[in-house]
């Protein structure tokens, strides 16, 4: 047995060798990036996305499948999708075969595909207990299947995880048949783990002479490791190191070699975050997070990366092309605002939104672009008297020409996703202090906040997070929203009082320093819903301090809004003083403002969800801090602006310049230009802008214009 075991593992490196010397018309350029979406309807389907440096994805098809999973699966369908570049250069891709909302989380079968040119695939089920009923026709799950070629035997080898009834999910292999329509031999155990703990979702790299097989380990600590060996089949050893660099969930690992390096790439599903984690590693031992180098114009679920040829980028962009507004990848991030770019190819143009502090004589756009695209020129270009020409080059060889804008415009305030933004002026500091929402998680799941302040309200510093739920606030740690704050001054001194969303309730932590770090109370602050409610939220907190009395309240609701005396602590209030002040006229929907100006008492709220492009705020005037609410007849204060590509105007606080009648409206909107084709989650990529807030001379409120510039600046 030993001489036999050399014999095939000579046999088996002699083999990759000849492989790798194979001559290749054409070396990879590019990746794409094969995945599905979710696990309803029309999500359990096959997308393809493509990057020119491994780290940039664009979809194809405008994030449409590339194959209708009704087409080819038995049970309407597919997850998982892997695809491998055949020795006889064909596509080989293999898929769960399972419907979520039909079948939870039990399947029998697979899908096989083979094709020539990525486009245009054939396909066969493979029905496990129909093909092996003895051996596994008890079996519960068939999960994430992969192809790997084996030199040694000249075949595909499928390796997928099985779980039958007892027992732990295992990985197993077999090999394929010739024409790739099934399998040819009866499953074998490749892997299980030591501890009969289950492993799904194998991926096997080869690497420095040995096989190295990355799977998720299920149930007594989840996450991903590694056995090693120096055959395919058989041998692997365990490495006991969880290769995550994350604590929360993570499945459907996929690691591949970047092209012209050294360096590996491993990447996961962050699945209950609705998010993808980027890693790199060049010994496949020591991974390091890579995210700030990630962008993608979609959410991806459990996916693979197969590097491709500039000829195979060109056939697919032909075959589905791509959002032609995004061949822009990314620019010069020291100089431009890159969330805000806006290409309208239509007319010809590209605007460039310039940080203040660069000059308009000198910038470099370094535009990266999609795979198959260039433009030119390059380098540092003078844009103060106005568009600049540039030549773009599509995959095709034909040439565009593009006017390319560059401005200091100053919406969004925040560079990045914020949202619910609460602002304030802080008499010990001298200051403004922005406390938003940190957005761009999936279903609006951060857990920490962060401040930001300001002289003029034009440049603002990032002072850090001053609250994380999961370090600092014992009784939740998940949904950190729509904070508030105020300045008191108590016994001769500054406190700071912030009330904060998190877990569908109210809490309030206090601090020094408008900056923070604050300290939470221990307890959440509104944790019922008031007598006679139905239905809503306790979320989205207001503070705010009657000038005339000196007296706090406390507002908060959606669905509802209820308003309080805070006592004197600023931590705690009289139930029995509650009241509902809910607007009549149905408008109301969340994010409460209060404040005062020259004897009324000016009430704001959101109107629709967050997620609608029609979210925006009414308002109303009332006599006390405590109602009732007078709803005048033309009461929009913000709203969206089409045709400036300014959508979901909501969710807004006031400031005014102290000792002036000058009053600006500080709101999110969903980030611009892309979030209006982001569908639902244009909800949580949001951003920060301000622009000026007047009235009429009944004190009424002249309906705000949502801006791109934004306003100049309180010292300018």
């Amino acid at each position: 047995m030993k001489n036999l075991f050399n014999l095939s593992g000579l046999l088996a490196m002699v083999s990759l060798l000849l492989i790798s010397c194979k001559p290749q018309s054409q070396a990879p350029e590019a990746y794409l990036f094969a995945y599905f979406t979710g696990n309803g309807p029309g999500e359990e389907s096959v997308h393809y996305a493509i990057s020119k440096d491994g780290f940039n994805y664009r979809a194809l098809n405008n994030n449409q499948p590339i194959i209708s999973a009704d087409s080819i699966s038995l049970r309407g369908g597919v997850r998982d999708p892997h695809i491998l570049r055949g020795e006889d250069g064909m596509f080989y891709m293999v898929l769960t075969d399972l419907y979520v909302p039909e079948d939870g989380w039990t399947n029998q079968g697979m899908v096989f595909l083979k094709s020539k040119d990525l486009v245009n695939w054939t396909h066969n089920t493979v029905h496990i207990p129909d093909l092996f009923p003895e051996e596994f026709g008890d079996v519960k799950r068939v999960w994430a299947p992969q192809t790997i070629y084996d030199p040694t035997v000249g075949k595909y080898m499928v390796y997928f995880s099985m779980l039958q009834e007892g027992g732990a999910d295992i990985i197993y292999y077999a090999y394929a048949n010739e024409d790739f329509t099934g399998l040819e031999s009866v499953p074998k155990q490749l892997f299980f783990h030591p501890e009969e703990k289950s492993c799904i979702d194998g991926d096997i790299i080869h690497h420095n002479g040995k096989y190295h097989l990355f799977f998720k380990t299920e149930g007594h600590g989840n996450g991903i490791k590694k056995a090693v060996s120096d055959q395919l089949t058989e041998g692997y050893v365990m490495q006991d190191k969880y290769l995550q660099q994350t604590n929360e969930a993570v499945e459907g690992s996929g690691i591949f070699k970047l092209n012209d390096s050294e360096k590996y790439i491993l990447m996961y599903d962050v699945y209950m975050k609705g998010a993808y984690q980027f890693t790199e590693s060049t010994d496949l031992e020591n991974f390091s997070i890579i995210d700030d180098q990630v962008s993608m114009n979609f959410h991806p679920r459990h996916g693979t990366v197969l590097p491709i040829t500039q000829d195979e980028v060109t056939r697919l962009v032909d075959a589905f092309g791509i959002d032609e507004q995004n061949w822009i990848i990314s620019t010069n991030k020291e100089q431009i605002d890159g969330n805000n770019v806006m290409l309208d190819q239509d007319i010809g143009s590209i605007y460039l939104p310039v940080k203040y502090d660069v000059a308009l004589e000198k910038v470099n756009p370094q535009f990266e672009l999609f795979a198959g695209f260039q433009i030119s020129p390059e380098g540092p270009q003078d844009f103060s008297s106005g568009p600049v020409d540039y030549i773009l080059t599509l995959p095709d060889g034909t040439e565009k020409v593009f006017q390319v804008t560059a401005r200091k415009d100053h919406n969004p305030v925040l560079k990045g996703y914020y949202a619910d933004p609460e602002i304030i002026y802080s008499e010990k500091t001298g200051k403004f202090h922005l406390y938003p929402t940190s957005d761009g998680f999936t279903g609006w799941s951060g857990t920490y906040f962060k401040s930001f302040s300001s002289e003029d309200l034009v440049n603002w510093k990032d002072d850090g997070v001053i609250l994380d739920l999961k370090k600092d606030v014992d009784w939740t740690s998940r949904n950190a929203w729509a904070p508030c704050a105020i300045e008191k001054k108590i016994n001769g001194a500054y406190k700071y009082f912030y009330y904060f969303t998190a877990g569908q309730k109210v809490g309030v932590a206090v601090a020094d320093d408008p900056a923070g770090p604050f300290v939470d109370s221990g307890k959440p602050l509104v944790d019922f819903r008031p007598e006679g409610v139905r239905g809503g939220q306790e979320i989205d907190p207001d503070v705010f301090t009657d000038p005339q009395t000196g007296k706090d309240y406390l507002y908060w609701g959606n669905g509802y809004l209820a308003a309080v005396p805070l006592n004197d602590d600023m931590v705690s209030f009289d139930k029995s003083k509650l009241k509902l002040l809910t607007p009549k006229d149905g408008t109301f929907r969340e994010g409460t403002e209060v404040f005062f100006r020259e004897g009324k008492y000016y009430f704001l709220w959101s109107e629709n969800d967050t997620r609608d492009e029609d979210y925006r705020v009414r308002y109303a005037f009332a006599d006390s801090p405590m109602g009732p609410l007078t709803i005048p007849e033309d009461n929009m204060v913000i709203a969206k602006e089409p045709e400036k590509g300014i959508y979901g105007t909501g969710h807004n606080s006031v400031i005014q310049i102290p000792g002036k009648d000058e009053w600006y409206i500080v709101y999110h909107r969903f980030t611009r230009p892309h979030g209006i084709k982001m569908g639902r989650a244009a909800g949580y990529h949001r951003e920060v802008c301000i622009d000026k807030l007047t009235f009429d001379k009944d004190g009424k409120i002249i309906r705000v214009e949502p801006t791109v510039e934004g306003i100049k600046g309180t010292m300018e």
